[in-house]
C-alpha cells in the first residue's frame, strides 16, 4: 500500500521528468507492488463536425498508434530511470478523444486457494462463455467488484493510510529531532 504522500512524490517525479511536449497533460499515475502506470492526455484528431462514429473511432486509434510509435524512445528512457529508481515496471497509456488506451502493461500472476463453491462460480463463468479459463473468470470477478465498490475501496485505502501514519508515530519510530548518538 502506497501512502498519499508517496503517490504525490511519484506523480511529481514523473511530472518533472517527462518531456514537456510528450503529453498535453499528465492525467494519471497509479502504482501497486509491481507496476507504475502513467497515463497522459494527447490531442484528439481534428475531424469534420459531421464525421461518423466509425470515422472518429478510427481517427482516435490512428492518433494513439502514431503517438505510441513517435514517442517510444522518450518513454523508454523515462521508464528505465523510473524502474531503476522505484523498482517497479513502468507502463504507459493515453487518453485521446474521450478514449483510454493502455500500451504493454504487467499482468501479474496471483496465486489463490479456492474452495469448491468458489471454483464452481468460476467454472459457471467459463461454461457461460464469460471467460476462457479460471484465471480469466477470476480477473472478470475482480473487475466487477472494482467497478461496483470504488467508494468503499477508496474509504478502505484512506483507512490504511491512517493506520500507516499511526504506526509511524509509535514507540519504535525515530523522533525527527533526536540528537545523534554520542560515542
Amino acid at each position: 500500500m502506497i501512502t498519499t504522500e508517496q503517490q504525490e512524490k511519484l506523480r511529481g517525479w514523473f511530472t518533472g521528468r517527462i518531456p514537456d511536449d510528450l503529453f498535453e497533460e499528465l492525467a494519471e499515475v497509479t502504482v501497486d507492488r509491481e507496476e507504475i502506470t502513467v497515463i497522459g492526455r494527447i490531442p484528439a484528431p481534428r475531424l469534420a463536425e459531421d464525421a461518423s462514429a466509425a470515422e472518429r473511432e478510427a481517427a482516435v486509434q490512428g492518433r494513439v498508434q502514431e503517438f505510441r510509435e513517435r514517442t517510444r524512445e522518450a518513454r523508454i528512457e523515462v521508464a528505465r530511470e523510473a524502474e531503476h529508481r522505484f523498482r517497479r515496471k513502468v507502463s504507459w497509456g493515453v487518453e485521446c478523444g474521450g478514449e483510454r488506451a493502455l500500451f504493454t502493461h504487467v499482468a501479474a500472476p496471483v496465486m489463490t486457494r479456492l474452495r469448491q463453491p468458489e471454483r464452481q462460480v468460476l467454472d459457471t463463468l467459463i461454461a457461460g462463455g464469460v471467460a476462457r479459463s479460471r484465471s480469466d473468470a477470476l480477473a472478470w470477478c475482480v473487475r466487477l467488484v472494482q467497478r461496483h465498490t470504488d467508494d468503499w475501496l477508496a474509504e478502505l485505502r484512506e483507512s490504511l493510510e491512517h493506520v500507516q501514519r499511526v504506526r509511524a508515530q509509535g514507540p519504535d519510530a525515530e523522533p525527527e529531532d533526536a540528537p545523534p548518538d554520542e560515542a
